[in-house]
């Protein structure tokens, strides 16, 4: 360590689009990058434009599971989609809320803002431009999952003074000396989830609930998906230091609504999923899980159903993307593997209000009588049909 710890701003920015909603969205790397920081004796401070807790909101919504609306503000349409009906919005704090908080952290000497998906791009730049204007001379650099996949047009389009793509842990600390002076190593391995300290859930204004994440990566290369992009290593946690995290923020600040993000939760289940849900089921606790990404069909058996549903899952989102099968576009599930899989779910205690199925529209030249027939098939087993719209990067 060389010279005295910077203070760095931790900033996640506005979302600019005709609908979004807190379907347990967190900027989840952004918050482990500011735990590893703080562990390393960094000073952090951090700003949540998705803040549904701000302060200055005076009717905040809480609900039983965590989910609720963002505050919204009609703006105007980008010419680039002036042909799509609806009302355009920015989702998030007032901005004359975010300016007053930039300025009440005090001036840092670095500024991190991550970013999430690509076609929200335009709240990234607003919120940059609102830092530019407070502290013209702090750098400010781009992270996150928009700057990974697309980081020449991040370049071109946001205002940041640099672009770092992939897993921000990695190269925070080469960022930190290049822009303070201020060197540091690592004290722990970086490629290994068991060695982090848990994300930094404890600065936002409250904790509806705690994303969890006990691998990063996914083995699968479906085509519409990009966490091969993202994640290029898989990385596992063990269960015992992920019961641990739940029993964390359980007794620490009364947290009960937990939501998995891995991309492939239910892999090799017999040495992952399975025991964890034993040790989650052995503590006993009024505890609840849900998963908005999509889990794989193919290894729900009657076991794992049972076991999700004595641990306390209550919302549960499952892969089917299309049944086409001139358009095979992953190797998870076949309609019939699918049909079992909920079956399976059912048989073990899941009200059908409870479950959905993501299915993929708006695949080029995809039949949209594809598309029916995937809907149908879901209704069939009588849960929810969630359509996922394909938006194409490159890549």
């Amino acid at each position: 360590m060389i010279g005295n710890p910077p203070h760095l701003l931790c900033i996640n920015p506005w979302i600019h689009d005709f609908a979004a909603y807190d379907f347990w969205a967190k900027p989840m790397g952004l918050l482990q990058i500011i735990a590893v920081l703080r562990s390393h004796g960094i000073r952090v401070s951090y700003l949540d434009c998705l803040d549904r807790f701000h302060p200055m909101e005076k009717n905040p919504v809480y609900s039983a599971d965590g989910r609720g609306p963002y505050r919204k503000t009609r703006i105007a349409t980008p010419h680039n989609l002036s042909d799509m009906s609806g009302t355009y919005y920015r989702y998030g704090v007032d901005p004359g809320w975010f300016e007053v908080d930039l300025v009440s952290v005090g001036k840092p000497d670095l500024i991190l803002v991550t970013s999430l998906m690509t076609y929200w791009y335009a709240g990234v730049k607003e919120a940059i431009a609102s830092i530019k204007r407070i502290y013209p001379d702090v750098p400010v650099i781009l992270g996150g999952i928009y700057a990974t996949l697309m980081q020449r047009h991040a370049e071109a389009h946001t205002g940041a003074d640099e672009v770092i793509p992939g897993a921000g842990e990695q190269t925070v600390f080469k960022a930190i000396e290049k822009h303070t002076g201020f060197a540091l190593k690592p004290e722990f391995d970086l490629s290994d989830m068991n060695a982090f300290p848990y994300p930094a859930f404890d600065m936002q204004s409250a904790i509806p609930y705690v994303p969890l994440l006990t691998t990063r990566g996914c083995p699968n290369r479906c085509a519409y998906c990009a966490s091969h992009i993202l994640q290029p290593r898989r990385m596992i946690q063990d269960p015992d230091r992920t019961v641990a995290e739940i029993v964390y923020w359980h007794e620490q600040f009364g947290v009960r609504n937990f939501v998995f993000y891995d991309d492939a939760l239910l892999l090799d289940p017999e040495n992952h999923v399975m025991p964890l849900l034993e040790k989650i089921i052995d503590l006993k606790k009024d505890l609840s899980f849900h998963t908005p990404n999509a889990i794989h069909v193919r290894p729900i058996s009657p076991a794992i159903a049972r076991l999700m549903y004595e641990s306390g899952f209550k919302n549960i989102r499952l892969g089917l993307e299309t049944i086409d099968p001139k358009r095979k576009i992953d190797d998870k599930v076949c309609h019939e593997e699918f049909i079992q899989a909920v079956r399976s779910l059912r048989e073990a205690g899941f009200e059908p209000d409870r479950l959905g199925a993501y299915l993929l529209a708006g695949l080029p030249e995809q039949d949209i009588r594809s598309v029916e027939a995937a809907i149908d098939i879901v209704k069939q087993c009588g849960i929810k049909p969630v359509l996922a719209y394909y938006t194409p990067i490159p890549g």
